[in-house]
């Protein structure tokens, strides 16, 4: 989204997105919402100075990737001091295929699991997606390729495997 006029109308067009994206970092679907509710909580504590900004959309994937980031070292920091414990039960939405595809994309590194879901949940093209993550448009284009492969691999282990 580029530019903001005012907040309700930045949530409206960006919020469904900015959950599908938290969701594929994460595989968890409680997970993606609260992350996505922070995310729009500091943009609303800074919205004076992010209205202004060009593309608020991409600031907001910033904050989800960093939160979804800062979960996951939580999460293994927890796990590592208790390890006698079992993970939580994740809670996935209803629709089956997300849910594979959100299994098959656990599989992958989270380097490849961005850039599948910022190309294909945001459409935004390799050269918009290496200016967000600070690396080489080729770079990208070589985790977009491995991702792709990978994912397709995992699908097909799911898929025989009857998970």
């Amino acid at each position: 989204m580029r530019g903001a006029g005012d907040f309700d109308e930045c949530y409206r067009a960006t919020s469904r997105r900015l959950l599908s994206y938290a969701y594929a970092l994460t595989g968890d679907w409680t997970q993606a919402q609260d992350i996505v509710q922070e995310a729009y909580l500091k943009a609303w504590r800074q919205w004076g100075r992010l209205s202004h900004y060009e593309d608020v959309e991409a600031w907001l994937r910033l904050i989800v990737h960093r939160q979804a980031t800062d979960s996951w070292r939580r999460l293994v920091r927890w796990r590592r001091a208790m390890p006698l414990l079992t993970a939580p039960t994740q809670t996935a939405p209803p629709d089956e295929s997300a849910v594979l595809v959100s299994q098959a994309l656990a599989e992958l590194p989270l380097t490849h699991r961005r850039v599948l879901a910022l190309h294909y949940l945001f459409d935004l093209p390799v050269a918009q997606i290496a200016v967000d993550t600070g690396v080489p448009s080729s770079t990208v284009t070589t985790w977009l390729a491995r991702g792709r492969a990978a994912l397709s691999t995992a699908l097909i282990a799911i898929e025989v495997s009857g998970k």
